[in-house]
């Protein structure tokens, strides 16, 4: 079964995938989050099953344990956690959304 919301984590300021990171989706709203799935990045920094195969329309979260993951090398980090926040609309049938991660900065996008 293939997830409905998949991602993967590039370490920018090694130029490698991040490996090991814990990811967890929620859904909900500033109201409250609900966590419905969780995991870890593979030595490629991708998790692809994650959650469900389809999503009901509405608002979701990624969370990246991204102080763990610096941690382990003995990085200091200003981003303890990065929480993305999203909305899956009706009759999409998958969302990709990567992070791309140093330090001190984050940036992230719709893939496919």
């Amino acid at each position: 079964m293939s997830s409905h919301v998949t991602t993967h984590i590039l370490d920018t300021a090694t130029g490698t995938p991040a490996s090991g990171v814990a990811v967890e989706l929620h859904a909900g709203s500033g109201n409250g989050w609900t966590r419905l799935a969780s995991g870890t990045t593979d030595p490629n920094g991708r998790v692809q099953d994650l959650g469900p195969a389809q999503l009901p329309a509405g608002n979701y979260q990624l969370r990246f344990d991204t102080g763990s993951y610096f941690a382990g090398s003995n990085t200091e980090t200003f981003f303890p956690e990065v929480a993305l926040t999203f909305s899956v609309k009706a009759g999409q049938e998958h969302y990709h959304v990567p992070l791309l991660l140093s330090p001190f900065a984050y940036s992230t996008y719709r893939g496919n």
